[in-house]
């Protein structure tokens, strides 16, 4: 019943109605806060990402340092050991840290690339349905002035009548 109304609501000038301009406008906003969020969600991605492989790099360079260090105080027998031993436990429990966050990260990546997929799959659908529709309004005025041109001419054959 709505779509119908739709339908007798463009004028023989092909406009739109104000409904379905603001309809419109609705549809571009909501597409344009949809890539505003996705521009978002790629810019934290990107910063999460980049914290990550920092950790991940002094982790790495943190473990290398230590062992070396592990090794000179395994020969010299320090006093400081029992510091040494806590800090690359530390280490160790921080890359432990790491590996659920990097596992989010490809996760999040995951979940972002299938609502970009659904998202460009529905755009192509509604693309579809607009040009289905306009179709549909182009047959139906097109039905409509046919109609107005037959009634046209019985007026006017009846008016020669008289």
């Amino acid at each position: 019943m709505q779509k119908m109304k739709n339908l007798g609501s463009i004028g023989s000038s092909g406009r739109l109605s104000t409904e379905e301009y603001e309809d419109e406008e609705v549809s571009k906003l909501a597409i344009s806060t949809f890539q505003a969020k996705e521009e978002e969600i790629e810019r934290k991605k990107m910063e999460v990402k980049e914290r990550v492989e920092l950790q991940l790099g002094r982790a790495e360079e943190e473990t290398r340092r230590l062992a070396h260090i592990w090794e000179e105080l395994e020969v010299l027998e320090d006093p400081m050991r029992k510091e040494v031993a806590m800090v690359r436990k530390k280490i160790d429990l921080a890359n432990r840290d790491l590996k659920p966050l990097g596992q989010n990260c490809q996760k999040k990546e995951k979940e972002y690339k299938e609502a970009l997929e659904a998202f460009n799959e529905k755009n192509k659908e509604k693309a579809h349905l607009v040009a289905a529709l306009i179709e549909l309004l182009t047959e139906s005025e097109r039905l409509r002035m046919k109609k107005l041109e037959e009634l046209c001419r019985t007026v006017e054959s009846m008016s020669l009548k008289q």
